[in-house]
């Protein structure tokens, strides 16, 4: 029996680190009787937070997938009799910078997101992050202001941080009752009334009240502001709202209120305190009453891989099937699990679908439902629905899974390259192919972390978004994969770009008995255009001087060698080639020939092109009480810091900055001994720039040292 789209909701929870999601889903998880005990981040014993590591340092490193049930509506916490079954699919992800892909891949596949703030900290930097992650796509949300229960906390405050720092027009439709102790309850703005909850149901039930004599103007003020923006989305409420706004109905501000949140015209904003288990139903109501379900979003475009014309999927079970993949884990029971969402179609357990990235058939063995690591057999799954599934031979993040009669490409995921690496090697010989397996495995559940072997020393190096990113990885490979290694310094992942223009001419010639080998390219290497990556190739030969069979080859060789830069043999990122002239040998020339003068020309032209080094550059940012700013700016400076911006938050002096990341080794330890342990910082990979040249020159003699 297919369930009703229109009451299905896949929505994630995101926020920086320690805003209370863990804890907001482990609430929603009992609510809606998916657990019948309270787990604490803070015990160790959350079930979203499955991974020892994530028990142990009280952070969410993964994200977890579940699926519950919520009736809605509600009245006073109970089912109205007309209530209908909402199904959940939920996405708990990590607050912390370094594991931002999991945030990224989880809001390519969900349809809308509940965004967890602190209402003492307000707009964090991983929320602004986070935002921009789902402003790019285009995922509407609303806020939900949580620790309410703490000192300091103070809701409207950050109503309007999230109104100026992420330009969004985020609008209260509560109001607490209540300050940080005594928090007990909320205004419903559009209802117009107060409820109090029980403590003793753990904020289960409540108790419709009237609205407190002391917040009656507060209240006025702000439902009329709501009305107000809500009539100005609308126009038909708009001349409602000019004649007199008493007559605009409850009904009439729910329907114009979920438009404009798909618009993204609003952000509803709700409060409470999930630790104390308050505001959480309240929260799920207005999930369903303004979050889009699956069916809300017309279709979905893909590309047709034959045609490459666009091509359409609606959201139902009668369209071709399509799915894509966004996670790849490894399960020590069932194997590796593919985590995908349906967006169009019906797939049985043990039916074959096609992944449009290899070209290859898949049988698909198994269908699961995820809650946290657990999985629970499906025998189908249907558009709108996210699962997991096993038995695949060859698959990636970000591939398109579809019926093999009806192929389409769905967009895939970018992700940021690691900045950081650390060269690792077993501790036992038992332990190298062991290693070689556990990595293998790691980088395919992991996009932004990459393992490559220096070829001058033999070393395996592991890359990241950060040391604690590595630690994670390091430790995992210990527990998970009981292999025991040694780690060495962490190392900056410099690149190398071109930032000038150079005409170059490559003859290749060897002769040794029997056939020689010959190539003859004439070329321009320039730097790429702005924001673009990877190898540009303009292949510009009239006449067949080259014929058409060898360029390829030559576009080949160019691509390879852009892994090894001519300076100190770091990556180069983005370049353009335009290939304008050659000659060929009728007996002598071969592809080979071609992408090897192509390999020798790129190293000599790109020297002419003036080649730099280039660094990774981290923005900063800084909390810190006023008498240590001094100390802390000064020690940016010394680490070639450029402060950008110095504010004021809660009483705390922000200062943010770019900085080298080569810079910021163990800066947590320095920034606690500048502060005596009261300065927080947070640091997120911002952009490459170029090495200054007295540093640049150490860093490739170190690398030719090394090599």
């Amino acid at each position: 029996m297919s369930r009703d789209l229109k009451y299905t909701r896949n929505i994630g929870i995101a926020a920086h680190i320690d805003a209370g999601k863990t804890t907001t889903t482990e609430r929603i998880l009992f609510y809606t009787g998916k657990t019948h005990k309270l787990g604490e981040v803070h015990d160790g014993a959350s079930t979203m937070d499955w991974m020892e590591q994530e028990a142990e340092r009280g952070i969410t490193i993964q994200s977890a997938a579940t699926t519950c049930v919520w009736n809605f509506p509600t009245e006073n916490g109970k089912p109205t009799t007309d209530a209908k079954e909402y199904h959940f699919n939920i996405i708990d992800t990590p607050g912390h910078v370094d594991f931002t892909v999991e945030v990224n891949r989880s809001l390519r596949v969900l349809d809308g997101l509940v965004f967890l703030f602190s209402a003492v900290d307000g707009v964090e930097p991983q929320s602004e992050t986070n935002w921009r992650l789902a402003d790019n796509y285009k995922v509407p949300r609303m806020g939900f202001v949580n620790k309410m229960d703490r000192q300091g906390s103070d809701f409207l405050n950050v109503c309007r941080q999230v109104r100026e720092m992420l330009k969004s027009n985020a609008v209260p439709i509560v109001l607490p009752i209540g300050e940080e102790a005594d928090f007990k309850g909320i205004v419903d703005l559009i209802k117009n009334r107060a409820i109090i909850w029980h403590e003793e149901t753990q904020g289960a039930t409540f108790d419709v009240v009237d609205i407190p004599e002391d917040m009656k103007a507060d209240v006025a003020k702000y439902r009329s502001q709501l009305i107000e923006e809500v009539a100005g989305y609308d126009e038909g409420l708009l001349e409602k709202f000019m004649e007199d706004e008493s007559s605009i109905s409850e009904e009439e501000i729910h329907t114009a209120l979920r438009a404009a949140v798909m618009d993204m015209a609003i952000i509803p904003m709700v409060c409470g305190s999930s630790f104390k288990n308050k505001g959480v139903q309240f929260m799920l109501d207005a999930v369903c009453r303004y979050l889009p379900s699956p069916l809300d979003k017309e279709a979905i475009e893909g590309t047709n891989p034959d045609t490459n014309e666009p091509v359409f999927r609606k959201p139902s079970v009668e369209e071709p099937f399509a799915a894509l993949a966004f996670k790849i884990a490894t399960d020590p029971y069932v194997g590796r699990l593919a985590f995908f969402r349906a967006y169009s179609g019906h797939l049985d357990a043990g039916s074959y679908v096609l992944n449009t990235r290899s070209g290859n058939k898949e049988r698909i063995s198994r269908i699961y439902q995820m809650h946290a690591n657990k999985q629970n057999p499906i025998e189908y799954i249907e558009a709108g629905d996210i699962g997991a599934a096993v038995g695949f031979k060859d698959i990636k993040t970000g591939d398109t899974l579809c019926a093999e009669k009806a192929p389409i490409v769905l967009e895939s995921m970018v992700f940021p390259d690691p900045v950081i690496g650390i060269a690792v090697e077993p501790k036992t010989k038992a332990d190298v192919d062991k290693m070689g397996m556990a990595l293998a495995k790691l980088a395919e559940e992991d996009p932004t972390f990459q393992v490559k072997t220096d070829e001058a020393s033999g070393q395996t190096i592991i890359s990241g978004m950060g040391e604690l990113h590595l630690d994670i990885i390091v430790d995992r490979l210990k527990r998970e994969f009981k292999v025991e290694v040694n780690q060495g310094e962490p190392q900056v992942e410099y690149k190398e770009a071109i930032t000038a223009s150079a005409d170059h001419r490559e003859v290749y010639k060897k002769q040794t008995g029997g056939r020689g080998k010959f190539a003859d390219i004439v070329f321009t290497m320039q730097p790429a255009e702005e924001g673009k990556t990877g190898l540009e190739f303009v292949n510009e030969i009239k006449g067949g001087n080259i014929p058409k069979e060898y360029i390829p080859s030559i576009e080949k060789g160019f691509k390879e060698a852009m892994k090894n830069g001519p300076l100190a043999g770091f990556e180069m990122d983005a370049m353009k080639i335009i290939l304008r002239d050659g000659s060929f040998h009728p007996v002598d020339s071969d592809s080979l020939s071609f992408e090897l003068a192509a390999k020798l020309g790129y190293k000599e032209a790109a020297r002419a092109a003036k080649a730099v080094l280039m660094e990774p550059i981290m923005k900063l940012e800084v909390i810190t009480p006023e008498e240590n700013m001094g100390d802390i700016v000064g020690d940016l400076n010394r680490r070639r810091g450029q402060v950008n911006d110095m504010g004021d938050r809660n009483g705390a002096k922000v200062i943010k900055a770019n900085v080298p990341l080569s810079t910021m080794f163990g800066y947590v330890t320095a920034l606690r001994t500048l502060s005596s342990g009261r300065a927080t910082s947070t640091m997120e990979f911002s952009h490459y720039a170029e090495t200054p040249s007295n540093i640049a020159e150490e860093v490739i003699k170190n690398a030719k040292g090394g090599k």
